[in-house]
């Protein structure tokens, strides 16, 4: 019997694009001739919970929970019940708004009496500045975000306390050392979003009619959901096989030992899933029945009641180049909801506008970082991905999706790869928009910057982490806090947007730490050179080498037992005795004050409701930073490149008493303005000549010692002529050494 698969993703994970793990697998098994179809459950489950049918069906439900507990619920609650109908009537349009289908109604969003308004609402005030700035369109989806939160809350409180838009039951999913829980929880009736889930499911296996089932489980909050998946599957059709992978088994089930999961799953591979899979389509297709015939890649499975793990495939894993270009047929991309909860404009991206997601590399380039899983392969095992390729498999997708918005979802992009992938764009003339997770590392410099810019890169996050240079040195992050701002300066001045990820509660980390911390992001804020940020705790995990050697960082194990489940995140007691938990709050709403641009005058005391030092920081440390000079000593390996078009050149003779020179005036045209610059005839030649050479679409790329070369050849004194007037104009408008 043939093969077919069907990949889910089951809920939640975002609202506005696709999770891409699928699409990757699909991307494979194309390649092989392997059948399957793909599907987000997650969406297709929001789109029938946020429909007018959906919202009759959610007041009927909770109606009854009025009758019988009213008293106990709280006041915005009642509001919306009362509201039912307004609800009801505008849900449709609202969403139809968030897909891009519906543009007109923004103008009725934006008069304020037409959504009806709860909680959530009541945030408006402190934003009011913010709507100057914003179009109407934009306006109109932060408010329609913000009436979806209202109905999520009450989703909350009164049908189902696990809904979140991006997670569902997460808690069962968290540190789960112990399947108890779960497994519980699975024996009880299906929750209100459970019937939903398993009404989608129960039409598509209908439909597809597939063999073989593949849940990719990228998050705790996944969890539960593909469990739910697995048992109907498993009650209504048990002869399809099932299996898990992604990244939650990747990082916490490497350890499984419970059989009890074996009654949901079949199978549970571990890491990159193309030749996992591929064992399994084979295992599957073929009429082997011995255990000893069959192959297996890093999968878990059941054999005489007990868990084993097999790992006796004769198969590499793919390289990049070969895996496929990710195939996002079958999910329908016109039904993905853009929203904005936050209208600062970098972290908003994370929810709004639809990205297709591809990586640059496997892996990590860095790999040091010691709070990172670097013992794992998806970041130990770094295969960067020839930029060539890279762009062909863009252009694919823009066919595909007719999207052309990139989010490259590397562990930290490689700067060298970046570039090149940058003049591959540009060389294409293709018209494409791209973010991607970085190190801010001094590779980042002004003229590179510039050149991520031209070839469409809008935004960038890195890890800051901890600003603190004992913490990063301890971190080996590899970065110090005045490189950090200087790359911050380079990339905000070339117009791209900055996203700090940020850190708190770090081994051996002091609370006078936390304080400078604090203070070293307000400067970088207060700069602009920063638009975004957030604070996360650190939390130890198994695979980490705080995890692995917890002793080298003054940290040490609340249990060295090894759950019979999930095994990644570890309880741990840090040796300063420090409770981190309480700076938490404080540190999270003076960053979402700074991300509006507001409040660098406040004392840092005032973002706590307990004493804290004062901060150590020299309050101009930033600004310092950002005055030194810049190193005028070009690598004679770097690159020249030429942005701009070709000139309009003039000969003239200029004449001063009674001696005349011939001369050239080039007169260029950039997309924003006209500029002229002149030269004398011999160095204007050759100025000709070498722009010709160095033009983005030359495909050879030209050294600074093979430019200085070539002018030595008939002229004297580059580096004079160099750093002349002709030149530093030129540099302002495109002359980029990378």
């Amino acid at each position: 019997m043939k093969t077919k698969l069907f990949v889910v993703t089951p809920p939640f994970t975002q609202l506005n694009t696709p999770y891409p793990a699928t699409a990757y697998i699909k991307g494979f098994l194309n390649t092989k001739n392997i059948e399957s179809v793909q599907a987000d459950l997650g969406i297709d489950v929001i789109l029938e919970l946020f429909s007018k049918k959906g919202l009759i069906d959610l007041f009927e439900v909770s109606g009854f929970r009025f009758q019988v507990s009213g008293s106990e619920t709280s006041d915005n609650s009642k509001r919306i019940f009362a509201l039912q109908d307004e609800y009801i009537k505008t849900i449709d349009a609202v969403i139809q708004f968030l897909q891009g289908k519906n543009p007109t109604l923004a103008l009725q969003i934006c008069q304020e009496d037409f959504l009806p308004e709860a909680s959530r609402f009541a945030q408006l005030e402190e934003l009011d500045w913010a709507f100057g700035t914003m179009g109407t369109q934009d306006k109109a989806k932060h408010l329609a975000t913000l009436y979806l939160e209202d109905i999520s809350d009450y989703i909350v409180e009164c049908v189902d306390e696990n809904f979140g838009f991006s997670r569902y039951a997460e808690r069962l999913g968290r540190s789960a050392n112990s399947f108890d829980e779960l497994y519980e929880a699975l024996q009880q009736e299906h929750t209100y979003i459970d019937a939903i889930l398993i009404s989608i499911l129960k039409a598509k296996i209908e439909t597809i009619q597939p063999t073989f089932f593949l849940i990719s489980v990228p998050f705790p909050g996944n969890l539960y959901s593909a469990f739910r998946c697995a048992q109907w599957i498993k009650q209504h059709h048990p002869e399809i096989k099932i299996s898990m992978g992604g990244g939650f088994p990747n990082t916490e089930l490497r350890s499984l030992s419970d059989a009890r999961v074996f009654e949901f799953f079949d199978f549970i591979t571990l890491d990159d899933g193309e030749v996992p899979i591929e064992e399994l389509v084979e295992n599957l297709s073929s009429r082997a029945e011995s255990r000893d015939e069959k192959r297996y890649k890093r999968t878990f499975l059941l054999e005489d009641g007990k868990v084993v793990y097999k790992n006796n495939s004769l198969k590499h894993d793919y390289k990049q180049a070969y895996v496929g270009t990710p195939d996002y047929s079958d999910l329908s991309l016109d039904k993905y909801i853009s929203v904005i909860e936050i209208v600062n404009p970098m972290h908003r991206m994370w929810s709004d506008g639809r990205w297709n997601k591809l990586t640059m590399a496997h892996g990590c380039y860095w790999g040091k970082c010691t709070f990172c899983d670097i013992s794992l392969d998806y970041i130990k095992v770094y295969e960067p991905v020839a930029a060539n390729l890279l762009c062909d498999r863009m252009e694919d997708m823009m066919l595909q999706t007719g999207q052309n918005g990139f989010h490259f979802v590397d562990e930290a992009a490689p700067p060298a790869l970046m570039r090149a992938l940058a003049l591959e764009i540009l060389r294409r003339k293709l018209a494409v928009t791209w973010w991607t997770n970085i190190r801010f590392e001094k590779s980042f410099s002004k003229d590179l910057c510039l050149l991520l810019k031209a070839s469409g890169c809008i935004a960038v996050s890195g890890g800051l982490e901890v600003a603190s240079d004992r913490l990063l040195k301890l971190i080996d992050k590899g970065v110090t806090v005045e490189q950090v701002a200087k790359v911050t300066r380079n990339f905000t001045e070339a117009g791209i947007m900055v996203h700090a990820y940020l850190m708190y509660g770090y081994p051996t980390q002091t609370i006078q730490e936390t304080v400078d911390s604090l203070e070293m992001v307000r400067q970088l804020f207060e700069a602009g050179i920063l638009q975004s940020g957030f604070w996360h705790q650190f939390a130890m995990t198994a695979h980490s080498p705080v995890g692995l050697y917890p002793e080298k960082f003054g940290v040490t194990k609340k249990t060295e037992v090894i759950g019979t489940f999930a095994n990644n995140d570890i309880d741990y007691t840090d040796s300063t005795g420090i409770n981190h938990d309480k700076f938490s709050f404080g540190l999270k709403k003076s960053l979402f004050n700074f991300m509006h641009g507001i409040c660098f005058d406040y004392e840092l005391q005032d973002w706590f409701d307990f004493k804290i030092p004062k901060t150590k920081i020299d309050p101009d440390f930033i600004f310092n930073a950002l005055e030194e000079g810049n190193d005028f000593n070009t690598k004679p390996n770097a690159k020249v490149v030429w942005l701009g078009g070709k000139p309009f050149v003039e000969h003239f003779t200029k004449s001063k008493k009674g001696r005349s020179w011939e001369m050239m005036t080039f007169t260029f045209h950039d997309k924003k303005e006209s500029f002229k610059l002149q030269t004398n005839k011999e160095e204007g030649e050759w100025l000709v000549e070498i722009l010709t050479k160095i033009t983005i679409s030359n495909t050879k790329n030209y050294t600074f010692q093979e430019v200085k070369a070539d002018f030595e050849t008939n002229l004297e004194d580059f580096e004079l002529f160099w750093y002349s007037k002709p030149i530093n104009t030129l540099r302002e408008f495109g002359l980029l050494v990378l």
